[in-house]
């Protein structure tokens, strides 16, 4: 244990993954560095960022022994103190692995007999005496795990890879999908380059269809026998866990005398950053589907070293299988997901980027920047952040729905938008010399439902118009995006009900009262408000407008900025001379259409942080025969799949992304499935939060700036599923060094028993029995001259 200490001291915080066994020895555990055939697995991954996040995952083979476990989790404890406390711990199950954990290994794990991954151990290369079956599973995270060779394994939903040494031979259940096609295959290529050093040859059996691979099939029924009977039906795939229960607890752990250890819940979802006290340390119970461990800086040393092993007391006492997902973190070393259930998260010394937010009728108040757009075309990552795609300068479009088809609006009204109607808005800009179009879809809170789903069906017809070029927006009104905003320079104005019908007379109120924010053209609207002096705010600017008189009222809060954009919307709303009025020298007319003096916002000014969290990747596919979401650990563009729909959660905004391929279930149902995961997330997510779609080749930079070093040309350079299955080739096509290595196969797979006598006697000139009777050197030299030796 001394030794493993020493070592544990030595270990360095480099990027990239560093791999232990554990070793018992004798009833003593041993850590040991690349070792292979252990059931138990320690992983540092250290990212590449510039903030070199770090975790440690300790793996849990299904044959390991409770020894093995218990080491395991010690040793975590020990690596994570000599780090500073600052990884994320997580617990990982065999074949229940976090998505995070298969990352990691990009071409899959191998589940060796005995519960041994070697997707994550040492591979011994050029070793030929192999003969196992493989059972794939997954699309975007594959796993394939060790079972009988025999024809009793295989169903009709899933890939299986008869693993013979010198040849993989892939074999597609007929039900399977081409997505799972293709990571087996890329799967099978890693096997040969990784474990055979490239000296394998690959083929592919289309289940269902094996008359078109004679040669192939006579390898496998020489392994398997001869085939009798029907094949299983497919095993469903378990639903892989959303992590979106609303089902979301926190509770406080602490010792006292004797060891005991008190458990109290603290507060269910939604939960606030505020709940968490830096002297103690707090288990959060997502549903059972995982639980996190918080520990606070100045928690004690028992409460911090024993998180990992309260955890798993945790899950025991509750019932929750042992496979639950654990992860421990420290104060300040928060993970993702864990962010993630919290209504907001600031991060200690958290700075804005260019401009900060504001909710209309709240007294929070922010200190707005002058965006410069030249720093989005110099930081893409800044241009998603700030969601904004250009400088706003483009070509605007502006249509009305109007008995269900579209009427186009006047451009001299552009900006107004009311409350009873619903609007489709294109807007087009240019990148790199060709036109891109962004399709907004505005839909009044008071609008009927015809004109609502009108909307939608006039916006599918625009975006068939172009091609599929745009990128739909959905907006809702009051949580306009700040492009859109930019479009209308200063314009905007949101009626709270009424149309903009030509001929159609509005319901005259009386008195009107608008809410002006923004301290320039790029960030500036008006918001109708209800007419009453509870509608104030101490930080804003309002207009209030009346039959007699206009009143331009300046709260004590407000800027110049804001105050100069406030007359400018006024003179829009109103050609009369405007009164005006500062906050506490309000004449009595004011008051009077107020309704009479009463409460408002008026405290101190306050900042509004946007809430810092992290983006995350969901892959949406109705692939397995249900529609599930599985989220995408660590994402990069490659994790983008043609044939499904990706869901993209910013935080601030939904990114629906629709690769090429994606069938019309999945697009639909994945909208649908973007509304309720904003309605039942944990930490009670606005249901208004923008919902954009883009179509693959299509991708803005508000979408491609949360992805790392982005590749416009990529789509035209990967191969498909197809392409890829015909650069393995035909195996009547392939050279005769390859034929040789699938005769060795046929030979040593009980060759004579599968050739019929004659077959036997026409290729070594001698019966059966009488080749047997010879000494093996004269043996190999009949093979010799039957080409397979």
């Amino acid at each position: 244990m001394t030794e493993t200490q020493d070592e544990l001291k030595n270990i360095q915080r480099k990027p990239g993954l560093q791999i232990w066994t554990i070793s018992v020895r004798s009833h003593c555990c041993f850590l040991q560095l690349g070792k292979k055939n252990k059931n138990c697995y320690i992983i540092l991954n250290v990212s590449n960022s510039a903030t070199q996040s770090t975790d440690i995952h300790y793996w849990i083979g299904n044959a390991s022994s409770q020894d093995e476990q218990g080491a395991a989790a010690v040793y975590v404890t020990q690596l994570d103190k000599c780090l500073g406390g600052s990884p994320v711990q997580y617990r990982e199950v065999q074949g229940c692995e976090s998505a995070k954990f298969k990352s990691y290994f990009k071409n899959g794990l191998i589940y060796k007999k005995g519960g041994v991954g070697s997707g994550f151990t040492h591979v011994e290369t050029n070793v030929y005496n192999i003969q196992r079956l493989l059972h794939v599973k997954g699309t975007k995270h594959v796993t394939a795990r060790e079972v009988e060779v025999s024809w009793s394994s295989f169903n009709l939903g899933d890939i299986f890879l008869l693993d013979l040494g010198k040849a993989v031979i892939q074999w597609n259940g007929p039900q399977s999908n081409r997505q799972e096609k293709l990571k087996a295959v890329l799967l099978a290529q890693d096997i040969r380059d990784r474990e055979r050093g490239g000296r394998a040859q690959i083929g592919v059996i289309e289940g269902g269809q094996e008359e078109a691979s004679p040669e192939l099939m006579k390898i496998m029924t020489s392994v398997l026998g001869q085939r009798t009977g029907h094949l299983k039906e497919p095993i469903p795939d378990d639903k892989p866990d959303q992590n979106q229960t609303s089902n979301v607890k926190l509770y406080q752990y602490e010792h006292f005398n004797l060891g005991q250890l008190l458990v109290q819940e603290v507060a269910t979802s939604p939960l606030t950053q505020d709940l968490l006290s830096s002297t103690d340390c707090y288990i959060l119970d997502q549903g059972g589907s995982s639980v996190m461990v918080w520990k606070g800086k100045a928690a004690s040393d028992e409460e911090r070293h024993s998180a990992l092993s309260r955890a798993v007391g945790f899950i025991k006492a509750k019932n929750y299988p042992s496979n639950t997902k654990v992860e421990v973190m420290s104060e300040g070393g928060e993970s993702a997901m864990f962010k993630h259930l919290f209504k907001s998260w600031k991060e200690k010394g958290q700075i804005q980027g260019l401009g900060k937010t504001h909710s209309v009728g709240k007294i929070a108040k922010v200190d707005q920047v002058k965006f410069d757009v030249m720093e989005l075309h110099a930081q893409p990552k800044l241009a998603a952040q700030e969601r904004m795609v250009d400088d706003a300068s483009g070509h605007v479009q502006v249509w009305r729905i109007e008995n269900l088809e579209l009427k186009e609006v006047n451009p001299s009204t552009y900006g107004q938008f009311y409350g009873g109607d619903c609007y489709l808005v294109l807007y087009t800009y240019n990148r790199a010399n060709k036109p891109q179009y962004i399709l907004y879809m505005w839909q009044g809170r008071h609008a009927t439902q015809d004109e609502v789903t009108a909307s939608a069906y006039q916006a599918v017809n625009l975006d068939n118009k172009y091609n599929g070029a745009p990128v739909q927006v959905r907006v809702v009104m009051g949580k306009e995006p700040r492009h859109f905003l930019a479009i209308f320079k200063g314009r905007l104005i949101i009626f709270e009900g009424g149309t903009g019908r030509a001929g159609v007379v509005n319901p005259d109120p009386g008195a009107r009262l608008f809410q002006v924010r923004g301290t320039h053209e790029m960030n500036t609207k008006a918001t109708e408000v209800p007419t009453r002096a509870a509608s104030l705010n101490t930080n804003d600017v309002f207009l209030l407008k009346t039959h007699q008189n206009v009143f331009l009222w300046y709260g004590k809060g407000c800027s110049g900025d804001e105050r100069e954009m406030g007359k400018a919307v006024a003179d829009l709303l109103s050609e009369q001379d405007k009164q005006i009025v500062m906050e506490g020298q309000e004449p009595a007319a004011f008051w009077v259409a107020l309704g009479g003096k009463a409460p408002y916002a008026s405290d101190k000014r306050l900042e509004k942080e946007v809430a810092l969290h992290e983006p995350r990747l969901f892959e949406c596919s109705n692939q397995t025969g249900r529609f599930l979401m599985t989220e995408v650990a660590d994402f990069t563009q490659d994790d983008l799949d043609e044939d499904d729909v990706m869901l993209l959660d910013t935080w601030e905004e939904i990114f629906l992304w629709i690769g090429n391929s994606a069938n019309q279930y999945e697009t639909q149902e994945s909208y649908s499935c973007a509304v309720d995961y904003l309605k039942t997330h944990p930490a009670g997510r606005d249901p208004g939060t923008p919902i954009t779609t883009v179509k693959q080749g299509y991708e803005p930079p508000t979408f491609t700036g949360w992805f790392n070093a982005w590749d416009a040309h990529k789509w035209s350079g990967g191969l498909s599923y197809e392409e890829m299955k015909s650069k393995l080739g035909d195996i009547s096509q392939i050279t005769v060094s390859s034929k040789y290595i699938f005769k060795v196969i046929i030979w040593s797979s009980l060759f004579q028993e599968y050739l019929t006598d004659a077959e036997f006697e026409n290729l070594f000139g001698c019966t059966r029995n009488n080749f047997q009777r010879l000494p093996k050197w004269r043996q190999n030299d009949l093979k010799k001259k039957a080409g397979l030796f």
